[in-house]
């Protein structure tokens, strides 16, 4: 029997598989195409294939380090969550994707990464916290500088910088595309009646941080928790494939693992390069310097009491 596909994903909290929008998505759709995945579950992104996450490694040992490229390698492998939709669904499907990249999706970057009180307070401690020395050091802003390069692509907007009127610009924004949002989903289970599809595992992936991570700025959550059905879409997913929030319970049919026996042990060494490699170039640049006239003034001395002796 073929090894499966493993999926690399950031760790859970908040009563969530996972933090991160794009693993949270990969994993609900995993769940609903009944995708048999071994999920990797890190707080390390150099433990993935290609140094981010989420990111797969394949059976065939290839890695595919982008979210789409994922879903289609699943999908190639017949694990397809729109399998049952029509072609008007499946239009329709596309163009609520669209608008919550377009409008939800920089509403909650800025929230998570760009709103100072909320980065400094939650997200960035929230990293530090989980990533082994000297890594939590830089990760946190290396992350931060990858999630505005992300937001800018998405406005077309090069000179972002945190504001009253961009933060009320784009949580207007994502407060309308909530409001549409709930009026597809009505009274409905899921978008397309009883049975998922990739827009829900979509909007769950973008919504689910925004519900359940304990914020100072919580405008997004507070909309949000008005809208009573979008509240409960996310609250039964979270029930319904995630029984054992927090990431640490089994996911079915994919199958989870921790890497504990291994994990602290790659990491300290990883610390260790990591550490040697700053000393080494830290001397190298004059930043850690070396003081050489102690030993002859020692040896001075110790010359002089041979010498009284």
């Amino acid at each position: 029997m073929a090894a499966p596909d493993e999926l690399f994903v950031w760790e859970g909290d908040w009563g969530l598989p996972s933090v991160n929008s794009d693993c949270l998505m990969l994993l609900a759709y995993a769940q609903f195409s009944g995708a048999p995945l071994k999920v990797r579950k890190v707080c390390n992104p150099w433990r993935s294939p290609g140094g981010s996450l989420p990111a797969m490694r394949t059976a065939d040992k290839e890695a595919l380090l982008q979210p789409s490229d994922i879903i289609i390698h699943l999908r190639k492998q017949k694990y397809n969550a729109d399998y049952d939709l029509s072609a008007d669904e499946a239009a329709d499907s596309l163009a609520f994707v669209a608008l919550v990249q377009q409008k939800l999706t920089p509403a909650v970057i800025y929230a998570l990464w760009v709103e100072p009180k909320n980065f400094v307070e939650v997200t960035r401690r929230w990293y530090a916290e989980r990533t082994c020395f000297p890594f939590s050091l830089f990760l946190p802003g290396r992350m931060q500088r990858h999630q505005l390069d992300k937001l800018r692509l998405l406005r077309g907007d090069a000179s972002l910088e945190a504001s009253e009127e961009l933060e009320k610009e784009l949580y207007g924004e994502a407060t309308d595309c909530m409001d549409l949002l709930s009026q597809r989903l009505g009274k409905q289970k899921f978008f397309f009646g009883d049975s998922p599809s990739s827009l829900d595992a979509v909007v769950f992936g973008w919504l689910a941080p925004i519900l359940k991570c304990k914020l100072p700025g919580g405008k997004l959550q507070r909309h949000l928790k008005s809208l009573d059905n979008l509240h409960a879409f996310c609250s039964n997913i979270l029930l319904i494939y995630f029984p054992q929030n927090g990431g640490t319970g089994d996911v079915r049919p994919a199958e989870t693992g921790e890497l504990a026996p291994e994990r602290h042990g790659k990491q300290v060494l990883s610390a260790l390069v990591a550490l040697a490699a700053m000393l080494s170039y830290a001397a190298l640049t004059g930043l850690l310097s070396v003081r050489h006239g102690a030993a002859p003034e020692r040896r001075r001395r110790r010359d002089n009491d041979d010498d009284e002796d």
